[in-house]
């Protein structure tokens, strides 16, 4: 195994640890939803740019979520430093989503657990639950495709520790060309599960690797108190002042339909609700982030449409156009029965036959 991949599965199994972590439960679980909460992605092509910079959505509708933690989702003990904002488009090929998240800075590089950390979890198997990410019952020893098949989630996790703000990261040439979905820079990471016990990179499994996958997710982060706008390298960390109120963004993208083959990715279809959620991880008083750092918006599957493209204003334009074609062929016509009526005149006068009287 290559050096590389090795780092990222090691990082990998660090974060997986939280995750397990996270939801060992010490009594029974409740959860009380709440039934307003939704997310639609309009259809809304050329508005944003994927840079971490959020102006660019101002004028699209989310939905504030409360930060629960995961382990008990009780509203006494959640995130103190603000609400999460979740916002969505698609422009037809491509879906967006931008998380806003209120809190103090705090960037360590090379220590993703000393930054805020955040992912996003879709449903793909029907049977898949948000509880246990995926819910399968099976042992880690014994968990696979064939014992959990129906459970599967499909989860993208972003780690900031070595990512630099406004940069790019997730699927890349290098990582893509090994098969599965790492991230050796920036750790936007492609994931699959079927429980916190039974969690791998995509293409990645116990019984063997598969090089038809691939990271198809990309994304970059920002905070408010960022004062330069032009664009930042590895050598200006830590990029601002440690303890800076003001507001983490992170933006994501990935195609509607991948060329997943291994049911590891989920599948959006215009016209058609997926489920979600999205969790939130922050280094409280200065500790690194654990399981009971681990925050997500609500306690189930919020549901996410992906509704078409408008049809009312594809008959607005269609009808416009029409109408103005109508318009400038009978100004067309008009001009032209008039020269052909000075054409007519023009000749018939100039080849009409004077009358002369003849002397006898």
């Amino acid at each position: 195994m290559e050096q590389p991949l090795f780092l990222t599965l090691f990082l990998l199994f660090s974060i997986g640890i939280q995750f397990v972590s996270s939801h060992q439960e010490s009594g029974n679980w409740h959860c009380e939803t709440d039934e307003e909460s939704r997310i639609s992605a309009e259809f809304m092509p050329g508005v944003v740019t994927l840079d971490g910079h959020a102006d660019d959505w101002d004028n699209i509708e989310g939905f504030e979520f409360s930060l629960l933690p995961a382990l008990d989702p009780d509203h006494d003990h959640e995130y103190k430093g603000g609400k999460m904002t979740v916002k969505a488009l698609h422009d037809g090929k491509d879906v967006y989503f931008l998380l806003k998240v209120d809190g103090e800075y705090v960037y360590k590089k090379g220590n993703d657990k000393n930054c805020p950390s955040v992912a996003l979890m879709f449903q793909v198997g029907e049977s898949a639950t948000y509880h246990s990410m995926g819910g399968c019952k099976q042992s880690p020893d014994v968990c696979n495709k064939k014992t959990c098949r129906g459970h599967e989630v499909d989860i993208m996790h972003f780690s900031i520790g070595n990512a630099i703000p406004g940069r790019l990261y997730g699927g890349n040439p290098v990582d893509n060309r090994d098969g599965n979905g790492g991230d050796r820079f920036g750790h936007l990471v492609d994931l699959y599960a079927w429980s916190p016990h039974c969690m791998n990179l995509d293409g990645v499994s116990s019984t063997g690797n598969d090089t038809s996958a691939q990271n198809d997710w990309r994304g970059a982060w920002w905070h408010s108190s960022f004062s330069t706008h032009s664009g930042y390298s590895e050598e200006d960390s830590p990029y601002s002042t440690k303890g800076q109120k003001g507001t983490f963004y992170f933006e994501f993208s990935r195609a509607l339909r991948t060329m997943d083959r291994l049911q590891q990715d989920v599948q959006f279809t215009i016209g058609q609700p997926s489920k979600f959620s999205a969790a939130f991880w922050y280094p409280e008083d200065g500790n690194p982030w654990h399981g009971s750092g681990h925050y997500t918006i609500g306690c189930d599957w919020v549901p996410l449409d992906v509704p078409p493209g408008s049809s009312a204003g594809i008959k607005v334009v269609s009808r416009s156009s029409w109408d103005a074609a109508n318009g400038f062929a009978f100004l067309l016509s008009v001009v032209s029965f008039g020269v052909s009526f000075f054409v007519a005149y023009w000749v018939h006068k100039k080849n009409a036959i004077s009358f002369q009287p003849i002397d006898l």
